[in-house]
């Protein structure tokens, strides 16, 4: 079986699925025929994840013949031009997203767009984010925290022993229902830091359809 392979300080064995495949964590001390032999019980449940990770959806643009649309919050946007030359973002079904999308899309550079488009994403990211970490803090009875933006390739969101959260700005580019459940994850991280039954009871207390979001959530890629 094909890994990558990272010498650490860790005492253990780590195994982690994801974009670039399998990567292994192993102790510095631990032979290459020792780590081997370990990757080798854990063939099963390796090729189980790799199957997961293959049929998730990824998070990309939609192309529709010349148009490309891009998802936010569970709709499909539109870059268009406006009279003075700026670009703007329309829902893709409405009248001006017709009218102007096919003046973005031949007159601008595609680099241009794309960088374009990244900063409007992470601008109505930290406006969500921000507005979802206060309703969900004050159900938990906390704090609002600090939160950043996370470019993260393999984490929807984290939080640090510090109470600081990292929430992947490509969370806006899913239902909000999704992007509440990636927030009272964290934000119960701030009282359990583990994924003992007790941070699910918290996570619970908050957002009771976790479940649910939870399988839907592990259903996308992050690209």
């Amino acid at each position: 079986m094909d890994y990558q392979l990272k010498r650490s300080r860790r005492k253990t064995i780590g195994i982690r699925i994801g974009h670039r495949g399998v990567q292994v964590c192993a102790p510095m001390d631990l032979s290459l025929s020792e780590i081997d032999r370990l990757v080798q019980t854990k063939a099963h449940w390796i090729q189980q994840k790799l199957s997961e990770w293959n049929s998730r959806k990824p998070l990309k643009t939609l192309t529709t013949g010349h148009r490309t649309l891009y998802p936010m919050l569970g709709d499909l946007w539109k870059p268009g031009i406006d009279a003075h030359g700026q670009l703007y973002m329309a829902l893709a079904s409405s009248d001006a997203a017709t009218r102007h999308a096919s003046a973005a899309d031949d007159t601008l550079k595609p680099a241009s767009v794309q960088k374009w488009v990244a900063a409007w994403y992470q601008q109505h990211a930290i406006t969500c984010f921000g507005e979802r970490l206060a309703l969900y803090a004050d159900r938990l009875n906390v704090a609002k925290p600090h939160f950043r933006l996370s470019h993260a390739k393999t984490r929807w969101g984290s939080c640090n022993s510090r109470g600081v959260i990292r929430l992947n700005w490509r969370l806006i580019q899913l239902p909000l229902h999704l992007i509440d459940y990636v927030v009272a994850h964290e934000l119960c991280h701030l009282i359990e830091m583990n994924h003992s039954p007790a941070f699910w009871r918290l996570v619970a207390g908050i957002f009771p359809d976790y479940p649910r979001a939870r399988q839907e959530l592990n259903s996308y890629a992050i690209c």
